[in-house]
C-alpha cells in the first residue's frame, strides 16, 4: 500500500469525526406530527434542503437549519414551530465523537498537524473539538471563510490560512457531496473517504476508502 506523507491532515468534523445526530433529533422533535415512513422522508428532505441551503451566500448556520426545516415542513404538510429550529441547533454541541475517532487521532497528531474545515460557527465548533481530545493545529469554520462546503471558497480559505496548496493535504471526510467532490476538483490528490455508510463509495473521485478513523494511521505509515 502507498504510504501518504502530507504536510497537513485535514478533516470534515460533523459526520466524519463527530457523530452527526441531526436526524435522530429531528425524529424526536417531529414525532408529534409525523410517523413511520413519512417521518423518515422528512429527515431525508431535511438533509437535502440543508445541502441546498449552504450553496448560496453565507449566513449563520442557525439560519441554514431553520430554512431547511421550514422547507421540509412545507413539503410534508406539517407546521413549523420556532422551537423546532432552536431544539435542533441547541443539540449540536452535545454530540460526541464516533467511538473509533479519539485514539487514532491522537496517534496521527503525534506526527502530523491536524486541521478541521467545518461548516460550523466560531462559537459552536470548540464544543466538538474539545471532545476529540487531540491537538489541532488549526480549526477553520465556514463563518470565518464566509462560505460553506462544498463551495471552493471554503477550501481556499483553509489553504490561505495554512499557507499551503492542494498537494500538501490529506483531506478526510465521510461525504462526497460536501467535501470529496470539491477536493477532487481543486486538485487534492490525497483523499480519504471515511465510509460510515451515509453515502456510497464513488471510485471516480480517487479516494482511499477506510471504514473509520482507525484506518487513518495505516494510510500515513503509522
Amino acid at each position: 500500500m502507498t504510504v501518504l506523507r502530507p504536510k497537513f491532515i485535514t478533516f470534515d468534523c460533523y459526520g466524519t469525526l463527530i457523530n452527526f445526530e441531526m436526524a435522530p433529533v429531528a425524529r424526536t422533535v417531529y414525532a408529534d406530527r409525523l410517523a413511520g415512513e413519512a417521518l423518515e422522508q422528512f429527515c431525508r428532505d431535511f438533509s437535502a434542503y440543508r445541502l441546498d441551503a449552504v450553496l448560496g451566500a453565507w449566513r449563520p448556520y442557525r439560519d441554514v437549519v431553520v430554512e431547511a426545516l421550514q422547507r421540509a415542513c412545507k413539503k410534508a404538510g406539517v407546521p413549523y414551530r420556532d422551537a423546532d429550529g432552536a431544539a435542533l441547533y441547541a443539540a449540536i454541541p452535545t454530540w460526541n465523537p464516533h467511538p473509533d475517532v479519539v485514539e487514532p487521532l491522537k496517534r496521527v497528531a503525534a506526527e502530523f498537524p491536524l486541521v478541521i474545515l467545518s461548516n460550523s460557527m466560531v462559537d459552536l465548533i470548540p464544543h466538538s473539538v474539545e471532545k476529540l481530545q487531540a491537538p489541532f493545529h488549526t480549526v477553520c469554520t465556514a463563518e470565518e471563510a464566509q462560505a460553506y462546503k462544498p463551495r471552493m471558497r471554503a477550501f481556499e480559505f483553509m489553504f490561505d490560512t495554512l499557507g499551503c496548496g492542494p498537494a500538501d493535504v490529506l483531506h478526510c471526510s465521510s461525504s462526497f457531496r460536501y467535501d470529496l467532490m470539491t477536493a477532487y476538483d481543486m486538485g487534492i490528490t490525497m483523499k480519504a473517504f471515511v465510509n460510515r455508510g451515509h453515502e456510497p463509495l464513488n471510485s471516480y473521485y480517487q479516494v482511499h476508502d477506510i471504514p473509520n478513523i482507525g484506518g487513518l494511521p495505516g494510510l500515513v505509515g503509522l
